[in-house]
Formats: structure tokens, C-alpha cells, sequence
């Protein structure tokens, strides 16, 4: 049997006043989850010294898959942010998503309130953006 290459898993940041978007593209999985990890820590210890950070946005339109990793992820960054006192949304879930964090009972931890948002495109690129391939099995 032949194996089939890794999908890639790339978190981009983008910056406004008072909020951080990472965009999440790919799987989110045992072999990719500690990048989602990484990244939302790396943005949350940047705007440490600035109290101006209120929201973190997962923008999870492009997001082919999420396991448990996956999910353990996002609890911990909901960890991450709640003790920084940020509030965390997940933004535009496929319905995969959806049906997971209902499923788990976790979805009400993630807030919902999609008229506040920023525009995509309204604050800066960071330059923190990964392309990493998932290892092979």
C-alpha cells in the first residue's frame, strides 16, 4: 500500500487593534495540533506587555479536519486566552466542527458573536505565517 502525502497545516496571524486572527487551513490533528498551540501562545505572550488584547479569533473556514488533538488544542487555547482574560472565537466552524463541539459539549466555551467581529483584511499580516507538511505515518 501506498502512503498518500500529508495535507498542510498552516496558521496565519493577522493583527488589529485590540484583537489577533490566526486562520487555520488543512488538518488540525495529532501531528499538527501543537502548531495552532504554539501559535495562539507566541500571539497571546506578544501583546502581554499591551493590555490592549481583548479577542482571538480561529478563523476555521479552511480547516479540512479535527480529531481529538485537534480538540485538545482548542481547549487549551481557550485555557491560554481565559487566563490572559481574552475572549476566544471560532470563526465561520464547517459543520464537522460544529457537530464535534456539540457533540463534546464544548461549543459554548467559544463565543458566537459574529456581528462583532473584524472585517478579514483589517488588520496587519503577521509575519508568523507557517507552511509546515504534516509528517508522514
Amino acid at each position: 500500500m501506498t502512503a498518500l502525502p500529508s495535507p498542510f497545516f498552516t496558521v496565519t496571524a493577522e493583527e488589529g487593534r485590540g484583537w489577533v486572527r490566526l486562520r487555520l487551513t488543512g488538518d488540525l490533528d495529532y501531528d499538527t495540533s501543537h502548531e495552532l498551540v504554539a501559535r495562539a501562545v507566541e500571539r497571546l505572550a506578544d501583546r502581554a506587555d499591551r493590555a490592549d488584547l481583548r479577542d482571538l479569533y480561529l478563523d476555521c473556514a479552511q480547516l479540512r479536519l479535527c480529531d481529538s488533538m485537534g480538540v485538545s488544542a482548542l481547549l487549551q487555547v481557550h485555557r491560554d486566552t481565559t487566563a490572559r482574560s481574552v475572549c476566544l472565537h471560532v470563526e465561520d466552524a464547517p459543520p464537522f466542527l460544529d457537530r464535534i463541539m456539540r457533540i463534546t459539549g464544548i461549543q459554548h466555551l467559544f463565543a458566537q458573536q459574529e456581528d462583532q467581529r473584524p472585517a478579514r483584511g483589517a488588520g496587519e499580516e503577521a509575519a508568523s505565517t507557517e507552511q509546515r507538511p504534516s509528517p508522514a505515518p
